[in-house]
């Protein structure tokens, strides 16, 4: 869970070493199922290459809600705290290099690095960094156009729009590939008016 923190709190690397061993090193192809939805999760994923998105589905057709990218860690956070089923799955988009830290070694981490002084503030700040991120997704999905929201990712987050497949955005987005080329088009010729 906390691994790529490392660089943030090196007083605390010892941990990080002490739980390299418990990981499970996966070298997968694209479109691995890492956790199914309504399975409960039992892993916290690392990423260490490649790229990952979570999505759910509705009536047959997949919503992607996050992507994921190198040094980058997930779980399907509601499942693996409270045993509950996962409401996503978790999938590879690129062949990928991912570790898996089972539940019991996370638990264990956590149980010693609660000692730690910097523990409490590296929880506060990944809390926030997270619900940060998720609430401003929340918020641009309600206030903002497609158009508007594909910009911000052109603005922000342009590995996005580099790495990841057009059909995976626009479910992102909440729009059919169709109107996402339309939206690509309408910017691509805006740009020739400067």
């Amino acid at each position: 869970m906390f691994f790529h923190f490392r660089n943030k709190f090196p007083r605390l690397n010892i941990y990080w070493d002490k739980y390299l061993e418990f990981q499970q090193r996966l070298d997968v192809p694209a479109k691995t199922i890492l956790l199914d939805e309504g399975k409960i999760s039992q892993h916290y994923i690392y990423i260490e290459k490649g790229c990952v998105r979570s999505y759910f589905n509705k009536n047959g057709e997949d919503k992607t809600v996050q992507f994921f990218f190198e040094e980058e860690g997930l779980s399907s956070l509601d499942s693996f705290v409270n045993n509950l089923p996962s409401q996503f799955t978790i999938e590879t988009i690129e062949p990928s290099v991912i570790y898996l830290l089972p539940k019991q070694y996370v638990s264990q981490l956590i149980a010693e690095l609660s000692n730690e002084p910097d523990f409490t503030q590296m929880i506060l700040y990944m809390s926030a960094q997270r619900q940060t991120h998720y609430i401003n997704e929340f918020v641009s999905f309600i206030r903002d156009t497609p158009e508007e929201r594909y910009q911000h990712l052109l603005q922000e987050r342009p590995h996005i729009v580099q790495r990841v497949p057009q059909h995976y955005i626009a479910s992102y987005l909440g729009v059919s590939t169709v109107h996402l080329s339309r939206i690509k088009s309408k910017l691509a010729k805006g740009k020739t008016h400067f």
